[in-house]
């Protein structure tokens, strides 16, 4: 029983410690004393710093009191992994044991401080507000990207194969590449495809002659095409029209459609040919010779002619530009008559071109006094036209398209008043009764611009809205003064503000 009480007298025994950060009562010695049974500690513990938002060691000594039985549940706690970055070690051996014991310190992981509500609140909204924005505009990408691949696709299924290969070659309908060609902004098909249709052209029967050449009914693959077919000696024409034909943007429903040109030569003998569309009612002049008009068709004629003009005259400026263009030899001969009643200006052979960026106009030497004589202006016939001036040609052009309107309305039937009859004049060339059929310079001269005549406009012509209106216009265009006359978008703004025009002209 000795050694039992000797050993609990030991162990009850008061032990003086090392402290710092732990003294009783802040004592500044940096000793304690335990009660006995007690034991001396060393700890540390993790601690927050706001400032850096990182967590470091913080260490303190002292003593334990015996209650708290020091060195079996408090002092065992570095023998096991600690999870709350704390650690402390304890000894009773003797006094200021402590002093060296050092625990070993594992910090803990860094963990923000809480937001308040109202910031994380705000929070979650700028992330779902975010995500909305994120989602919508890859969904708008989609859409854009779905919606040009649906196009693209679109238009290649639409799209008319020119060419499907180089050996046996197959075209597409011939109204589907004259489309393909307009879209494209070009007046005309690729060369190669025009050379094609140049070669399975069938000529058929003449169906008219002039100046520069014949004019062929002709077919390609069962769509009546004309064929003109110049003089070997009008070759500078067929470069000329041709050239006109295939400017830029020159398509338009009251300018003949143009389908293809080319040269076929046998080494002898040379074939320059002009393919266009064909029109069965033929020029305006055989037309008018077999028809009579009413009001409502003259008014169609008449506008659907100032239309074709109007694109001619005018220079389109944009990413293609299309020069204004004067035709120079504008008669009732060489204008078609569609099937729809509508005027379709043809043969460009003389026709002229101005370019306002450049200020150049194209035309040769020596071709100022050009054209079918019976129609040339005042200033053509008695030299005065200034060719540097391409106002000078259109206004020209003016005064043949004002002799072509007389001759229209002479073929205008008006009730004769006071009975249920109509009448109207024979047709007639202009000047008929001054000059003869073919006019030389010197008759043409005296007439018109010796004598000032100009062809007579009948009385009847008054009693008719239509009539008397392009009496109006004709008289004004065929004045001797050039630069008085109407310009033929005028011309047209006038005959649109006529009531009764039923077909959509552009």
């Amino acid at each position: 029983m000795a050694p039992r009480s000797r050993k609990k007298k030991a162990h009850d025994r008061v032990l003086t410690c090392y402290c710092d950060g732990h003294c009783p009562g802040n004592s500044p010695n940096s000793t304690c004393q335990t009660r006995p049974g007690g034991s001396c500690f060393s700890a540390v513990e993790a601690e927050y710093e706001e400032e850096t938002g990182m967590y470091v060691e913080y260490r303190t000594f002292g003593c334990m009191a015996p209650e708290e039985n020091g060195g079996l549940l408090m002092c065992k706690v570095a023998k096991v992994p600690h999870l709350h970055g704390k650690n402390i070690l304890c000894c009773d051996g003797e006094d200021l044991c402590n002093r060296d014991l050092n625990p070993k310190f594992t910090p803990k992981t860094p963990v923000p401080p809480v937001k308040p509500a109202e910031e994380a609140l705000s929070s979650n909204y700028f992330v779902i507000f975010s995500s909305i924005i994120v989602g919508l505009s890859v969904f708008a990408v989609l859409i854009v990207v779905a919606f040009l691949t649906y196009r693209r696709r679109e238009k290649q299924r639409k799209q008319p194969r020119l060419m499907d290969g180089m050996c046996g070659s197959q075209l597409a309908p011939l109204q589907d590449l004259v489309e393909q060609s307009s879209g494209s902004g070009s007046a005309a098909l690729p060369l190669l495809v025009q050379r094609t249709i140049a070669k399975q052209v069938q000529i058929i029967q003449p169906i008219g002659r002039g100046q520069y050449g014949e004019v062929w009914l002709a077919k390609w693959r069962d769509e009546k095409v004309a064929v003109k077919i110049f003089f070997t000696s009008q070759e500078a024409s067929w470069f000329r029209e041709t050239e006109i034909y295939q400017t830029v943007l020159m398509r338009h429903d009251n300018i003949l459609g143009f389908i293809a040109a080319d040269i076929k030569g046998t080494g002898s003998y040379t074939q320059m040919l002009l393919i266009t569309d064909y029109h069965e009612r033929g020029s305006l002049y055989d037309y008018l010779q077999k028809n009579v008009l009413s009001p409502q068709k003259l008014q169609v004629l008449a506008y659907s002619l100032a239309a074709g003009l109007t694109h001619l005259h005018t220079e389109i400026c944009c990413r293609r530009t299309k020069p204004a263009i004067a035709h120079r030899d504008l008669k009732s001969k060489n204008i078609l008559v569609k099937r729809n009643g509508q005027c379709a200006i043809a043969d460009f052979g003389l026709a002229v071109k101005y370019s306002s960026e450049h200020n150049e106009i194209h035309i040769a030497q020596n071709e100022t006094r050009v054209g079918t004589r019976r129609y040339m202006a005042p200033e053509v016939l008695d030299h005065s036209l200034n060719p540097q001036q391409f106002e000078a040609f259109k206004m020209a052009d003016m005064y043949s398209m004002a002799l072509v309107l007389w001759e229209m309305c002479r073929r205008c039937c008006t009730p004769i008043k006071g009975t249920i009859s109509t009448t109207c004049e024979d047709y007639a060339l202009p000047y008929h009764d001054y000059v003869p059929f073919d006019p030389s310079f010197e008759e043409m001269h005296a007439v018109v611009c010796v004598k000032e005549i100009r062809p007579p406009v009948p009385s009847r012509w008054q009693d008719d809205e239509v009539l008397a209106t392009l009496a109006k216009i004709m008289q004004e265009c065929w004045h001797p003064n050039p630069t008085v006359r109407l310009t033929s978008l005028r011309v047209k703004k006038t005959l649109k503000k006529l009531e009764g025009i039923c077909i959509n002209i552009v």
